[in-house]
């Protein structure tokens, strides 16, 4: 391989690891943020449940 060309391929691999790694971090936070949203709705349903604890209580069966 001449030197321009390996210069070339190394740029490109470098890019490549550029963008999958930035591809990772928007994973992460995307991530993050559904975790947040998941832990704030857990939390929203266990307010509920202290405000109306009779609330699941019961089942209503009918055949």
């Amino acid at each position: 391989m001449d030197i321009p060309s390996l210069s070339m391929h190394m740029a490109q691999t470098n890019l490549l690891s550029d963008v999958g790694t930035a591809m990772l971090a928007k994973s992460m936070d995307q991530a993050e943020l559904i975790t947040a949203s998941m832990t704030e709705l857990m939390d929203s349903a266990a307010m509920e449940r202290s405000v109306y604890p009779e609330i699941g209580g019961n089942i209503d069966i009918s055949l």
